[in-house]
């Protein structure tokens, strides 16, 4: 081991000048499921004043701008069949409510981002009434209708189970129907796909779009089943269809945000770049959950990422990668990970200074558990213990966030060494970063290959840092490689304490620690 060093830690997190300019600036996204957030009546249910209400913790945090699940009209608690595209869903608030929330974010710097879903109605929307009625009604071939023999001839009767659908017969009769035709739904019978080959239900949902973005005023969409706008077989025809999308939202809001879930590889992800300014990278989540769980790289991740960012750039050179560590449909982080302190932290860190646009999912930042079926991912929001915590939502018991399996956010707030203090602290830094808080920065690979270490490079015009992950329980002199690249380095983010820069370019990374180094 060394006996001097160039450098011992300062302050953990060294602020970044201010006077760079920052490119591709989208910050920290926070995704919240409505229901489940805060409640401001008393009514057991989330709701719209209630994310108002906390929207000065938001801004604490460091998010730049929160997601919305869906807040349309539903039958359904998770609201992803709408029944009306130009309403709120009576639970959640009114529309002056939403407008509100929206004007309040806005005065605090945040953008409001709303859950479009536009690849299929419920089957309770009065399109969808309508058009079971006849096949001459108007509204029929507002969806996607076949025969049986039609089906068969195209062997699309049944299909394979994927990670976002796990239908294997999507076509459903419509019990007393006048007519034998059936409706493809790729999710479950009660959600109908709507037919984009039809130039009206296209001018519709444009509208709607447009409604929300001029009228209401929100900055964006996530775009919910963005790869099945068209049925599988036809899915080339997705890729004209949000070209024209983003053009027809950009003419009424220009820079409009949009990102889509579309949940494949990189070479059928990076289509959509044409239309859509985002897309979300599944893959990068699932290498980021077994990570830390292993305390190695088993992905080797920057190669990866270096690949699949090859790929976008070829179709959209200005793509924003939206990354993620679990969301709505996924185990949380946390259950994955056991609530396993030290590997959540490596996870967060891993997640906030890899590039890209990062999300949160509501209750991350705390540990929040939850398993299948989805409910259980979608659990009440622990504000404080108990009694103690007259807002926390109640629409269902919890079986895996309680007060005594997940320290509440007050109590973590107190703790220095806290998951929310950490992430608080990595948000922070990031958001003052002109490297780190540039979506668009360079990736580079690292020489330093070293066991449970990731090294990688971000780069944003002249400026570049070396970012050192190690995943294990012990400290690790880790060597940068040749140890002439340390001079003139010094450490700008140390995640746990006790990191040195040494003389002969070796860098001591604290056990499950991230140190960020720039040059001087």
């Amino acid at each position: 081991m060394p006996d001097a060093s160039v450098q011992s830690t300062s302050p953990r997190f060294t602020r970044a000048s201010s006077d760079q300019t920052v490119t591709g600036h989208t910050g920290v996204h926070y995704e919240i499921f409505v229901r489940a957030f805060c409640d401001s009546n008393g009514d057991g249910i989330g709701d719209l004043n209630g994310v108002t209400s906390k929207l000065d913790y938001l801004k604490e945090l460091g998010v730049s701008a929160i997601w919305l699940m869906p807040i349309n009209p539903s039958p359904s608690y998770h609201m992803y069949d709408v029944t009306d595209y130009y309403s709120i869903a009576p639970e959640y608030g009114t529309m002056d409510d939403f407008r509100r929330l929206i004007r309040e974010a806005h005065q605090r710097g945040m953008k409001v981002i709303m859950d479009f879903v536009i690849n299929h109605t419920s089957r309770q929307h009065p399109w969808f009434v309508e058009a079971c009625k006849s096949k001459d009604n108007p509204y029929h071939d507002w969806y996607v209708w076949m025969s049986q023999k039609e089906i068969d001839a195209l062997n699309i009767a049944s299909r394979e189970m994927t990670a976002d659908s796990q239908e294997k017969n999507p076509w459903h009769r419509v019990p007393g129907a006048p007519f034998s035709e059936k409706y493809y739904a790729l999710f479950w019978s009660g959600m109908p796909d709507l037919n984009y080959d039809n130039p009206n239900v296209r001018q519709e949902i444009y509208k709607a779009g447009k409604f929300w973005l001029t009228d209401v005023g929100v900055d964006g969409f996530r775009l919910d089943a963005a790869r099945h706008i068209y049925p599988d077989w036809e899915e080339p025809k997705n890729h004209q269809f949000w070209e024209e999308f983003g053009r027809e939202m950009e003419s009424v809001k220009p820079g409009v945000y949009t990102v889509g879930e579309v949940w494949t590889r990189a070479e059928r992800i990076a289509p959509y770049f044409r239309g859509l300014k985002a897309n979300f990278n599944f893959d990068l989540s699932l290498a980021l959950q077994e990570i830390p769980f292993k305390e190695r790289d088993t992905a080797g991740i920057i190669r990866i990422l270096l690949q699949n960012h090859a790929i976008f750039a070829q179709v959209n050179p200005n793509f924003i990668d939206a990354i993620m560590l679990s969301n709505h449909d996924q185990t949380r982080i946390g259950s994955f990970l056991n609530g396993n302190l030290n590997h959540l932290k490596v996870a967060a860190s891993l997640l906030l200074t890899l590039p890209g646009n990062p999300y949160i999912y509501y209750g991350e930042e705390i540990g929040m558990l939850g398993a299948k079926p989805d409910e259980n991912i979608r659990e009440p929001f622990l504000w404080n213990i108990g009694r103690q915590d007259p807002q926390r939502a109640r629409w269902r018991r919890a079986h895996y966030s309680t007060s005594r399996t997940v320290t509440p956010l007050a109590q973590q707030q107190a703790d220095p060494n806290s998951l929310y203090n950490h992430y608080k602290r990595l948000i922070h830094f990031r958001n003052s970063h002109p490297v780190l808080n540039d979506n668009l920065s360079k990736l580079e690979a690292s020489e330093i290959q070293q066991k449970n270490v990731i090294a990688f490079v971000r780069k944003s015009g002249d400026r570049s840092v070396l970012i050192l992950h190690n995943l294990s329980k012990r400290g690790l002199d880790v060597v940068i490689y040749p140890a002439e690249t340390a001079e003139g380095r010094q450490i700008v983010l140390d995640t746990v304490g006790g990191a040195k820069l040494f003389k002969d370019g070796k860098v001591r990374v604290p056990a499950y620690g991230c140190v960020v180094l720039e040059r001087v």
